[in-house]
């Protein structure tokens, strides 16, 4: 998921990394909807690895993962959750924009390639719709990473103070509608709807 802090990363002159783009990695059980874990940083091999090592402490036993086709969740998965794993990458192909399209509409996509890592990944179950879902939910929720406007976070850990809100609000209080109750009554973490009194305290 994509935002920035300051300015975006192309007006970025101070080289301060706590400025420009920030990418929030999310994990997301797809069953329970539960977002299991997730970290703010760069796009680049060192937060892809932070991420995987989130995802290695907030989870036990085998199961199936899937990511985009970015190259470093390779090193990443491979070295954090190993053969716990059954890993496969859902490779999206773009359009690419042409000089009719606005500036600021969604590429179309025109192709997706599934492609099996290693274990025997279920075809059925490689997807990553409900993280782009969840992508969604974010944007309409946070009023910071709405795009065109000048409610960006101007601080680092203001956004990453955002999240952690947004996160905790989204497990614990808010109902999903298609569950009926809240991921972490569904994943068996609590017995009931928290309130925000709840969740502050």
């Amino acid at each position: 998921m994509w935002a920035y802090v300051g300015c975006k990363e192309k007006r970025n002159v101070s080289g301060n990394p706590q400025m420009g783009d920030a990418y929030c990695f999310v994990a997301m059980e797809r069953n329970t909807k539960l977002v299991l874990t997730w970290h703010l940083g760069r796009r680049t091999a060192r937060d892809t690895m932070a991420f995987a090592e989130k995802l290695e402490a907030a989870t036990t036993g085998n199961f199936q993962v899937t990511t985009d086709g970015y190259q470093p969740y390779f090193d990443a998965i491979h070295t954090c959750l190993g053969t716990r794993v059954e890993y496969a990458q859902l490779i999206k192909v773009y359009e690419g924009s042409s000089d009719d399209e606005h500036r600021y509409s969604p590429p179309r996509v025109v192709e997706t390639t599934v492609k099996p890592m290693w274990g025997h990944p279920d075809p059925e179950r490689i997807c990553t719709s409900h993280t782009e879902r969840q992508n969604l939910t974010l944007r309409m929720s946070m009023r910071r990473l709405t795009r065109l406007t000048n409610a960006f976070s101007k601080k680092w850990h203001n956004l990453k103070a955002a999240y952690a809100i947004q996160f905790a609000y989204y497990n614990l209080c808010r109902v999903h509608q298609s569950l009926r109750v809240t991921p972490a009554m569904e994943a068996g973490i609590t017995n009931h709807v928290w309130n925000l009194g709840e969740l502050v305290a």
